[in-house]
């Protein structure tokens, strides 16, 4: 699996695009952008991509929610590529395909498991695969360091959830990606979160 973090103008707010690959780009992998954003510079940065000889660019999209910052170059992306379109929301225009909690999804030449992460809002998932330890997080607030904080139970639980899972690597809707103490990040976060007061699902 190979997972390139596609390069934006700086000059909007969006969040990181992730084009995820096959390792050899074979016909049966499928290219796969994790969120869109708002920068119609990603485009062309995925003309730039190493995306496989006679292979198409994108196959297909993932979004990890509906904010606009993730999802609203969507248009543009189906305009330029017309791949299948996969949330939980179905309230987003353009999306074909609805996910659900526990579902599995390919994507590049790796199988990613759907967890649902209510909390940051109501349709956020977080995408984990399980021969690599790779997790999406969208902008699900994993990395906890004050139990100060509010969460609602379904986030809790979909936290004690991501703590069974091996994790190894964390792409972040926003900012960088973290690469080491991932299970041991995850867990001490799990705690701060366990000690919070409930809260009342945001949208």
């Amino acid at each position: 699996m190979r997972i390139v973090t596609l390069e934006n103008s700086g000059e909007l707010y969006t969040s990181q695009v992730y084009l995820v690959l096959g390792d050899a780009s074979r016909i049966e992998d499928v290219n796969t952008l994790v969120d869109v954003g708002q920068d119609p510079a990603i485009l062309a940065s995925i003309g730039r991509a190493p995306t496989g000889i006679g292979k198409w660019p994108v196959e297909q999209v993932v979004l990890t929610h509906s904010h606009s910052d993730h999802c609203a170059l969507l248009p543009l992306v189906r305009d330029a590529f017309h791949p299948k379109v996969f949330a939980f929301s179905p309230s987003i225009e353009g999306v074909g395909c609805l996910l659900r909690d526990g579902d599995t999804i390919k994507m590049g030449d790796g199988y990613f498991e759907v967890i649902h992460t209510p909390g940051h809002s109501s349709d956020s998932i977080c995408l984990y695969n399980q021969a690599e330890g790779v997790l999406f997080a969208g902008d699900s607030p994993l990395l906890i360091t004050s139990p100060t904080g509010t969460y609602e139970a379904g986030f809790l639980g979909a936290f004690e959830k991501l703590c069974a899972r091996d994790v190894r690597r964390i792409y972040f809707g926003h900012g960088a990606p973290l690469m080491e103490h991932c299970n041991q990040r995850l867990r001490e976060s799990q705690r701060m979160a366990a000690g919070s007061q409930p809260a009342v699902g945001r949208q």
